[in-house]
């Protein structure tokens, strides 16, 4: 019970303290991506941050870091499990050192269409594949799309033996340098951001990406052939530390959820617009020349890379690999 002499010192207390609490800074938590803000990831990361500071923004400050200007996916990655950041959107290839299951998404001509691809993430299999890694500290929240990858190269090309001896770049992934030896090229690996560069220097002579790189990275300009392959899946994990992520209230929890949800959404839906809109636009160039194969022709491509699958089977999981062949087959 306050007697007479606490009660006005209690008064005094909260008096000096309440204007503190009513100003308290949010926490700032950090964003780390390596593309520009006007892409599929940069636009879902803005709205990401404009749903949490719209609902929890006297609790939180979304600060968002584009275009590598922080650090880049590898580093993003090690960032993420120590703590450093909060959330990043790696490619699937960025997890070597954490899970070899994510590998899956490497292997080539697994996945048929982006349908397949969204199938097989949201299986259990798939939504498993999000927590593999939390006892390491990194827990996955969403699959971002960015769509399946073509090949493309210096000179003309149709059957895996044209590539031979030709340097392709690669993400630092075995799998894909394992890819391209099996076609007797030369795999590079070499971060995103200095392609063009080696590209126009002739340091390397053909890659593998995406419509929507390809277009908005110029790389056509080096590159004026181009195969629809599909052969391979470029997508994204949205990450952040599982630490921070168990520290939230259940209530703030449910608050990211459905902002993450919304903003994945969003993201996906941009991606599946802007590789369509890009591929058509690489078509309209009249430099450029995108080879269409047929079934027989796609089916030597197959063949050519399909080892991979077998080689791959004992570290990635044979369920893992069987749950993405039977997305493919709806």
């Amino acid at each position: 019970m306050m007697n007479g002499r606490t009660r006005p010192a209690l008064l005094g207390l909260l008096t000096f303290l309440l204007p503190m609490l009513l100003w308290a800074e949010p926490q700032t938590l950090v964003f780390s991506h390596v593309v520009s803000p006007n892409t599929p990831k940069g636009k879902m990361a803005e709205m990401f941050k404009s749903m949490i500071e719209r609902r929890l923004g006297d609790r939180y400050e979304i600060v968002i870091h584009a275009n590598a200007d922080l650090m880049d996916d590898d580093e993003a990655v090690t960032a993420i499990a120590e703590g450093r950041i909060h959330f990043a959107a790696p490619s699937l290839s960025k997890f070597e050192g954490y899970t070899q299951q994510l590998k899956v998404f490497d292997l080539p001509f697994l996945f048929p269409d982006m349908d397949a691809v969204n199938r097989f993430q949201q299986s259990p299999t798939g939504q498993a594949l999000l927590t593999s890694m939390e006892s390491r500290g990194i827990l996955g929240l969403g699959y971002l799309h960015n769509g399946l990858k073509q090949l493309t190269a210096s000179r003309p090309f149709t059957r895996p033996n044209d590539l031979a001896g030709l340097r392709f770049r690669t993400m630092n992934s075995d799998v894909l340098i394992k890819q391209f030896e099996l076609l007797n090229a030369e795999a590079v690996p070499m971060a995103f951001s200095e392609v063009y560069g080696a590209l126009a220097e002739q340091r390397i002579q053909g890659q593998e990406n995406t419509w929507s790189n390809i277009y908005s990275q110029a790389f056509y300009e080096h590159q004026p052939y181009m195969m629809i392959s599909n052969h391979g899946v470029l997508d994204y994990m949205l990450i952040t530390n599982s630490a921070f992520w168990n520290g939230l209230s259940e209530a703030d929890r449910h608050e990211f959820r459905f902002a993450l949800e919304m903003s994945l959404k969003y993201g996906n839906a941009v991606a599946t617009a802007k590789s369509t809109n890009d591929k058509v636009e690489l078509e309209r160039m009249k430099n450029i020349s995108v080879y269409e194969p047929s079934a027989d022709e796609l089916a030597t491509w197959q063949t050519a890379m399909q080892p991979l699958w077998t080689d791959y089977e004992d570290l990635i999981g044979e369920h893992i690999i069987q749950a993405a062949r039977q997305a493919g087959r709806p």
